[in-house]
């Protein structure tokens, strides 16, 4: 499958596609074993480029570790992953796939933006800085270019108000605001969402959900969600898969997983969430 749309500039500011036609994310048996726990076992699986494709299961079924792994916060045991094309975690030499240095993965991971369960912004900074550091020191923006993005990024989470106030005069669900500018204003190809309002207090989640709604629905960002709020799963995604074990046990359009799942395993879960 490809994307349909032209990306959104306010969004991920004219983001360098895939090759046409190909995999945005490509997993090739991929393992990964913590100990003699087998966390990923053998896992194959791609996202195509603008799909929005969730990752739901119980606790400890390997999805986290799927967003690690893709911001190389961990490595494959086996198997190899691709983002855009290119080799994440290991690289060509003389015809032959080796680990990949440091600098590889850094170039490749620049495709990858996350939000993270926890905020993580940087306390001492403002928020207009704490948007802008990274696309100047990392991407070389000059800083007005970086500080107009920021301003369009601010209004399009709804905190153009804020811009000049330390992440500890926000709410919660305001930093988790600015988090999701900040990853976007790095333009990348894909967004990463590790439960992004799992640290919230409940009634700030929707407002938080409700962003990543508008940002699912008017551009062509790809996502890769990890949620346990499943009518958000059910209203932003384009595929959802289930995951058991380290494994893909069921994966289809949200309406048959969410409606008519075939799996027991899916049915069991599903309905204790729901």
């Amino acid at each position: 499958m490809s994307a349909e749309k032209n990306p959104s500039t306010a969004a991920n500011g004219g983001t360098n596609p895939a090759a046409e036609g190909s995999e945005l994310i490509k997993f090739d048996n991929v393992t990964k074993r913590y100990g003699s726990n087998v966390v990923l076992d053998n896992l194959c699986f791609d996202v195509s480029p603008g799909k929005h494709v969730t990752l739901i299961g119980p606790s400890g079924s390997g999805k986290t570790t799927i967003l690690r792994l893709l911001m190389t916060l961990v490595k494959p045991d086996e198997g190899t992953i691709k983002v855009a094309g290119e080799y994440l975690s290991h690289e060509e030499r003389n015809g032959k796939l080796v680990p990949a240095g440091e600098k590889h993965s850094r170039e490749v991971r620049k495709n990858i933006g996350m939000v993270f369960q926890q905020f993580n912004l940087f306390p001492n900074m403002k928020v207009l800085r704490n948007i802008t550091e990274a696309p100047v020191h990392v991407l070389g923006l000059g800083k007005d270019e970086a500080e107009q993005r920021a301003r369009e990024l601010l209004e399009m989470v709804g905190l153009t108000d804020h811009i000049d106030k330390y992440p500890t005069q926000l709410s919660g669900g305001q930093q988790q605001r600015v988090a999701i500018a900040r990853a976007l204003a790095m333009r990348p190809q894909v967004l990463l969402l590790d439960e992004v309002t799992s640290a919230l207090d409940p009634e700030l989640v929707a407002g938080v959900l409700d962003v990543l709604r508008d940002i699912a629905h008017s551009t062509d960002i790809t996502m890769l969600c990890v949620t346990h709020e499943m009518n958000f799963a059910r209203d932003i995604s384009d595929d959802v898969l289930m995951f058991d074990a380290g494994r893909v046990i069921e994966s289809g359009a949200p309406e048959k997983i969410f409606t008519d799942p075939e799996h027991e395993r899916t049915r069991e879960f599903l309905s204790a969430v729901l």
